[in-house]
């Protein structure tokens, strides 16, 4: 009997490995690994969970049309060109999946979310690394890492795991760099923590190559509830509805998403809060000899001597029930990022990381 085989690239990718919630024997546990919204969803999302869930024999409808409507309405957009996933990590799936395969290069920045290798192995292309400059995204060196194998270039902007950003001029001179036929990818996972930003909606308006991401799962609280959205140009958008399931999202997560994003009030106090915290952290951290980088998310990517000091950091606040992420696997070994949370977790991680740079073990 012949062996049964997967896909080419499938068993090439290494498992996401998310981040870590309990400590072994430590108590009163605080989650700074995953850059959850400490403030959680709005009032508004709560209410309307109170209301849902009484006809769950029925079938969602296949089109998103209400949240839809509701996201095109706040951000003045087509709702016919939004396209709703679980996450905006499937909406990432539905393009590498509907534009990439065997053959092709997916490129994306060094630094770059752990996703986009692990979705062009998915579909066999090969994932193609972009130099940074000092964890900052590098448009030349992205440009020059394309050819005319590249299908799609993600990027993240703001940044994850470094927390930086490019401008709308770099924006632009990348998507109009790009080789025909590939598309750029704007990952606008944190572009609500950014005061005026649009998240890349204006590029995808003015270019027939640009496609924006967005999710509730970071300032809308709803990591748990796995929504997020795509804005594309409407032949794109006319692809990625031919691979999404049609009731990839239940009526409930409908219901709270398009209750949470017309709650803009909430979002504004959670970006105002999370500004000022933001700030506070990383001076503390800086006059502890832990600088960073300017953030332009919720969290902080704080630099250690090495990766020796940066493990035995990260060892040290799990002792003191303090949980942040390791990053070596986004080749920053001697980093640890470091959620932005309330007040007391803020205060309680810069004096945990106060004391280990004093000696504490």
């Amino acid at each position: 009997m012949s062996r049964i085989e997967p896909q080419p690239g499938v068993m090439d990718i290494e498992l996401y490995v998310g981040g870590s919630a309990t400590v072994d024997g430590v108590k009163d546990v605080v989650k700074l690994s995953s850059n959850e919204n400490p403030m959680g969803c709005s009032d508004a999302v709560t209410d309307m969970h109170a209301k849902t869930g009484l006809n769950l024999h029925r079938y969602p409808n296949t089109d998103h049309a209400d949240l839809r409507a509701a996201i095109a309405e706040v951000h003045g957009l087509e709702a016919s060109r939004i396209i709703c996933g679980v996450g905006s990590d499937e909406v990432l799936q539905f393009i590498t999946q509907a534009y990439a395969g065997v053959g092709d290069e997916i490129v994306y920045p060094e630094h770059g979310f752990s996703m986009y290798p692990i979705l062009a192995k998915m579909v066999g292309a090969t994932p193609v690394v972009a130099k940074e400059r000092e964890r900052v995204v590098d448009v030349d060196a992205m440009l020059a890492a394309c050819t005319e194998k590249t299908k799609i270039v993600f990027l993240a902007n703001p940044a994850n795991p470094t927390g930086t950003m490019i401008g709308g001029n770099d924006l632009a001179r990348l998507a109009d760099g790009l080789p025909d036929g590939c598309i750029l990818v704007h990952d606008g996972a944190y572009t609500e923590y950014v005061q005026g930003f649009d998240g890349g909606a204006s590029l995808v308006e003015a270019r027939d190559n640009v496609v924006m991401t967005r999710t509730f799962s970071k300032i809308y609280g709803l990591g748990g509830l796995r929504v997020g959205w795509g804005y594309a140009p409407q032949p794109i958008i006319d692809v990625l509805n031919r691979v999404r399931q049609p009731f990839n999202l239940n009526d409930i997560q409908m219901k709270l998403a398009a209750a949470a994003v017309r709650d803009q009030e909430w979002v504004a106090k959670c970006r105002t809060d999370n500004t000022r915290l933001r700030a506070w952290l990383a001076e503390a951290l800086m006059e502890h000899g832990v600088p960073s980088d300017t953030s332009c998310t919720n969290f902080i990517l704080a630099r250690f001597a090495d990766q020796a000091e940066a493990e035995a950091c990260d060892d040290y606040l799990k002792s003191q029930g303090l949980i942040v992420r390791r990053v070596a696997g986004y080749d920053l070994p001697n980093c640890l990022r470091i959620t932005v949370g309330d007040e007391p977790s803020c205060r309680r991680v810069a004096h945990a990381i106060g004391q280990f740079k004093g000696g504490a073990r």
